[in-house]
């Protein structure tokens, strides 16, 4: 019980440290950067230019209704979990498409921008996650998992995954994560001569 009262830092393990807080890595990062958000870029373009997305929401419509469609066994429904079926429902009998589709074309856009700058890499990997989370609990598999196997690794490497782009501006600017490191000097052991003073 002891244990849990005393605070003690754990550290990353030397690989750890190496692949998500090097700057050596950058390099790595940037273009895993530009990979996915190259990709949220075209699945935009897509949707911006289309009435269906960001005018009527008639497409998103479409994709909620056949995902959220209850097929005649034995076949099984695109949806797994029948909360989300639900929650899809909902959005569809409020006619929450209309507004949605918007959304989901500008937020795709705005992440890819930002992952490709490399602004707030950290925020807008989470961002991406988070919409590849939701395309897949609808059933839509595509390239979702991969993208969200790179949102996660860009999670973890959100110190150093922006650092060739504008978060080696932003970040600092906001005091993390590149403070200056001081070097800790040990101090002297009890019993120590100590350094004269006048």
């Amino acid at each position: 019980m002891n244990t849990l009262k005393t605070q003690r830092i754990i550290t990353d393990p030397p690989i750890a440290r190496f692949l998500f807080s090097d700057t050596r890595m950058a390099l790595v990062w940037f273009a895993m950067r530009l990979y996915i958000g190259y990709d949220w870029i075209e699945a935009a373009s897509h949707k911006i230019t289309d009435p269906g997305w960001v005018e009527t929401g008639k497409s998103l419509q479409a994709f909620w209704v056949k995902a959220a469609a209850v097929p005649a066994p034995p076949a099984k429904p695109a949806i797994s979990f029948d909360w989300y079926r639900g929650f899809l429902q909902f959005l569809i009998d409020t006619g929450s498409y209309t507004w949605f589709g918007k959304l989901i074309a500008f937020g795709e856009l705005t992440i890819g921008i930002a992952l490709i700058a490399g602004a707030f890499v950290g925020v807008a990997a989470v961002a991406g996650a988070f919409m590849n989370m939701n395309f897949m609990l609808a059933g839509s598999a595509s390239t979702n998992p991969i993208l969200f196997l790179g949102a996660v690794l860009l999670i973890l490497a959100w110190k150093t995954a922006g650092y060739i782009g504008l978060d080696s501006i932003l970040l600092p600017a906001l005091g993390t994560p590149w403070k200056p490191q001081t070097r800790v000097e040990s101090l002297p052991r009890t019993g120590a001569p100590q350094p004269a003073t006048l």
